[in-house]
């Protein structure tokens, strides 16, 4: 048996970081065993459904590196769902239903208030008071007893489906609902596993019921725990970005966010060992994939366990990937800097390489070296000293780096010539506000390194600036 599985999102908004989660699960399974993974586009919600989403979360799978074998769109379908809602109401298993919501909503208060299990029984569910097709089909539920169903990773799941009472299937014969729509696709498609959320588990008994009613073979289970936010709730916008376009355009790398989706409620059984056993490619995943290694509980998402794993996989990327990466976050006159002068943005990306958490933060911590820094006296005086000794030091620096070649302007010449004078006079007197007159800034890559790069004219230029500022 060829296992197929697939991920079905609906085009009514982008792709949610829980579905992403849930795709490359799907993924990562069809691959370890040789299957087929598909991609299912539910658009049966015509008023909710937009091309443009569909588009997008397309573009989300592709960016991530989750590719299908197969491509759906269930809209397309429609023949095959009216034939098998004509064929159960040739048999009599489903029927229309008449009541407005309004009914169904005075009959379920009262349920409530009686305490009973909210559920309607219809009294047209033999079809002969009714036979004007008025209103909407329905399931004709008479199961009796506990419907059991084996899951992958939770084990037996047991329910009522009596509690479920005759259940909506379609609005009309061209208008069918989400749970019958996906069990006959599900068959249709023969999909072996259907891995999802466990927030389906619900929906589950009532496919199973229509299955049986159509003669279908039940496939395989697995509900996947949800991902929570950091106060274990479902996680939602009010805990961040939901959307995977967002971690993009934040600056994340997508290899570095699969790496963190897949460790969501997943653990390999063998790792790598060693201080980064927690770092997998997408290659390396698909071996070691396995359903039973999924735990039951939800998956908290850590922001700082992905900014962590987003670090590592920066640090890793080679100098030239790396500049060409950043480059689209630049503001749009930098670019056009950097394009002129490739090799030494490609300098400046490289000293930058340690410090990144995300591709975004580029943006704030190389202001410096497209436009003049904003050099404040008080900055400038941060770290104690009057302004007469650091105008001093910044005097005695500036007279040390004149006499040099600009060939000879390197950040090792400048750590001969410059480390030595503030060790005798403090390091921290001398080298704060050398750093600040280069930087604007009381952080910044290595002082040296950022000056070989900005180069002789521009640090003198800087050095006399801040010379002045003091004066």
């Amino acid at each position: 048996m060829t296992v197929r599985v697939r991920i079905a999102p609906s085009p009514t908004g982008p792709l949610h970081i829980g579905t992403a989660r849930t795709a490359l699960f799907n993924y990562l399974f069809a691959k370890n065993q040789k299957g087929v993974f598909i991609l299912r586009i539910e658009d049966t919600d015509k008023k909710r459904s937009e091309k443009r989403f569909e588009i997008e979360i397309k573009e989300a799978l592709a960016w991530l590196g989750i590719s299908w074998d197969e491509e759906v769109i269930q809209s397309e379908r429609i023949d095959i769902h009216k034939k098998y809602l004509q064929k159960l109401v040739k048999e009599k298993k489903i029927f229309w239903c008449p009541h407005t919501q309004e009914q169904l909503s005075l009959e379920r208060e009262k349920q409530m208030q009686e305490r009973q299990a909210p559920r309607h029984i219809c009294e047209y569910r033999n079809g002969e008071k009714n036979e004007d097709q008025q209103g909407i089909l329905r399931f004709k539920n008479d199961a009796a007893g506990e419907l059991v169903f084996e899951d992958l990773i939770r084990g037996t799941v047991t329910s009522t489906p009596s509690l479920l009472g005759d259940f909506s299937v379609a609005k009309n014969f061209e208008e069918p609902l989400y749970n019958f729509v996906v069990t006959v696709d599900d068959a249709d498609m023969r999909i072996t596993h259907i891995i999802r959320g466990e927030d389906h588990i619900p929906n589950t008994p009532k496919q199973i019921l229509i299955q049986n009613a159509l003669g279908f073979e039940r496939p395989q289970y697995a509900h996947l725990p949800l991902v929570l936010g950091e106060d274990r709730s479902k996680l939602s916008k009010r805990h961040g970005a939901t959307a995977v376009t967002q971690y993009k355009k934040e600056g994340y790398f997508a290899p570095a966010l699969v790496n963190f989706l897949a460790l969501l409620g997943w653990h390999p059984k063998q790792t790598k060992g060693g201080s980064e056993e927690d770092i997998f490619s997408l290659e390396e995943l698909i071996p070691l994939f396995s359903l039973s290694d999924i735990q039951k509980g939800g998956a908290v998402f850590d922001i700082k366990k992905l900014q962590w794993i987003n670090g590592v996989y920066i640090r890793a990327m080679d100098k030239e990937k790396l500049a060409e990466t950043l480059f689209p976050y630049l503001k749009q006159g930098w670019q056009n800097y950097a394009v002129v002068r490739p090799g030494w943005w490609q300098s400046i990306a490289s000293l930058e390489q340690t410090r990144l958490v995300t591709f975004k933060d580029i943006i704030e911590r190389v202001d410096y070296f497209f436009e003049d820094p904003v050099v404040r006296k008080e900055v400038l005086l941060e770290k104690g000293g009057s302004a007469e000794d650091t105008k001093a030091h910044l005097e005695a620096i500036l007279k040390k780096i004149e006499p040099m070649q600009k060939g000879s302007f390197t950040g090792g010449s400048l750590h001969e010539k410059i480390l030595p004078y503030a060790e005798t006079h403090g390091k921290k007197s001398v080298l704060w506000p050398f750093r600040v007159a280069l930087t604007g800034k009381s952080a910044s890559a290595g002082l040296f390194e950022v000056a070989e790069i900005i180069g002789k004219e521009q640090t003198e230029k800087r050095l006399h600036h801040a010379i002045a500022v003091l004066s």
